[in-house]
């Protein structure tokens, strides 16, 4: 079963984690969380940091997406061979674009490169077969719609198969349009596009929300998985409550 198929359900609740480190996946493991998205395209995630963030995931049962910084094959290849869950690709803006990072994510001809030696094929434990069938089963690729061009195209996006979830990146978004916040209205309109797109295309879709009160009003629009704030975040505001709290 495909993690996005949890990512249908009622509500999945994750963070954006900035720290590469994996004391800091340690303690989010403790926290009640359906999943983490590994935030490598904003923080300074290296090949070794990103490992052992991912091992410290998978031994903890937290499934782990990674935000990669591109969609080139090898930065692709890195985090899949890690072992994450899967993968969400910023800015995609087309369908062709949509098409070729389901392909680097897959195993096949000029596709994702193979290598039995990986954590994610068991360290050469795992026969061949078994594990070209599993990751073709489980992996899921996450496209992150942040553009106008990706809003305009977001229909074509949806519809490719392979792309397992649609990702909505309302503060790109309100950069790209001018807006003054994610609160404008080119912004709401533009995330329920992207939701209506993933309705008919029975897709789950997720997005970045800055505080647990906004989620509601986006559950009832149709959002089933939520980006919540970050562990940066999350710190800061925990002890600015405790300092209000003097």
């Amino acid at each position: 079963m495909r993690f996005s198929s949890q990512l249908q359900q009622a509500v999945q609740l994750g963070t954006f984690v900035k720290t590469p480190h994996p004391h800091i996946i340690e303690v989010l493991a403790l926290a009640n969380l359906d999943f983490l998205i590994l935030d490598a395209e904003h923080s300074p995630y290296d090949r070794a940091t990103l490992d052992l963030c991912i091992m410290t995931a998978r031994l903890s049962g937290l499934p782990t997406l990674v935000r990669i910084p591109d969609a080139e094959p090898s930065t692709i290849l890195n985090a899949l061979d890690c072992g994450a869950t899967g993968i969400q690709v910023p800015h995609v803006c087309t369908a062709e674009q949509a098409e070729q990072i389901v392909k680097r994510s897959h195993y096949g001809e000029n596709g994702r490169g193979y290598a039995g030696s990986t954590r994610a094929a068991n360290y050469a434990t795992k026969p061949m077969a078994e594990h070209l069938s599993t990751s073709q089963a489980t992996t899921t690729v996450v496209a992150q719609i942040e553009d106008p061009a990706g809003v305009d195209n977001v229909e074509a996006i949806a519809a490719v198969d392979g792309i397992d979830a649609l990702f909505i990146g309302q503060v790109d978004l309100a950069v790209a349009y001018g807006a003054p916040s994610v609160q404008a209205d080119i912004v709401r309109e533009a995330s329920l596009k992207v939701i209506a797109a993933a309705k008919k295309y029975n897709k789950p879709v997720g997005m970045f929300v800055a505080d647990a009160s906004q989620i509601s009003d986006w559950k009832e629009a149709g959002v089933s998985f939520f980006g919540l704030a970050s562990e940066h975040k999350m710190i800061i505001d925990g002890f600015n409550r405790q300092r209000a709290a003097l």
